[in-house]
C-alpha cells in the first residue's frame, strides 16, 4: 500500500461528504455538491445543496484552531455562498458545516471581525461530530500535512 503524500486531503474530502450527510439528516433534506452555473459561461461549485437551492452549504473537515491561511479559505467560501445567493431568484439558507468547535471558534464566538460577519450576513456555523474513525482520520491527514 502506498504511504499518502502529505499534501494529500483525502481523509479531509470523504469526510466533508459524511458532514454533509449528517447536516442534511439534520435538516431533513439531502445535500449533494451542486455546479450553479452564473451566466457567460461561468458556473460555480458548492459542497453541498438541497434539490431546489433553498439550502447552500460549504464544508470545512478540520480540528483544532484554524492557520491564518485557513481562516482566509473559510471566509473565501462564505463569500461565495453570499455571491452565489444574489445570483439566485429566491434567498436560500448559507451554512458553513464544521466538525469541530475549537476550528469553529473562530467564526462564531470569537471577538474577530470574521464572527461578526458572518452573523450579520445570515451565514450560519454549523456543527456536526464526525464519527470516531472518521475524526481520527482527519487528525492523522493534518498531521501529515503539517509542515
Amino acid at each position: 500500500m502506498m504511504e499518502a503524500r502529505p499534501g494529500n486531503s483525502q481523509e479531509q474530502k470523504q469526510a466533508e461528504r459524511i458532514m454533509l450527510e449528517l447536516l442534511g439528516e439534520r435538516l431533513g433534506v439531502v445535500l449533494g455538491p451542486r455546479r450553479i452555473p452564473l451566466g457567460d459561461g461561468v458556473r460555480v461549485e458548492v459542497d453541498g445543496a438541497d434539490a431546489d437551492l433553498s439550502i447552500l452549504v460549504e464544508a470545512w473537515a478540520h480540528h483544532g484552531p484554524p492557520k491564518v491561511a485557513q481562516k482566509y479559505k473559510v471566509l473565501t467560501d462564505a463569500f461565495k455562498l453570499m455571491y452565489v445567493a444574489s445570483t439566485l431568484p429566491h434567498s436560500p439558507r448559507l451554512i458553513l458545516c464544521l466538525c469541530d468547535p475549537e476550528a469553529a471558534r473562530h467564526f462564531t464566538t470569537a471577538r474577530s471581525w470574521a464572527a461578526q460577519a458572518l452573523r450579520k450576513y445570515g451565514i450560519q456555523v454549523e456543527l456536526v461530530q464526525l464519527p470516531a474513525d472518521v475524526s481520527a482520520a482527519v487528525l492523522a491527514a493534518q498531521r501529515r500535512q503539517f509542515r
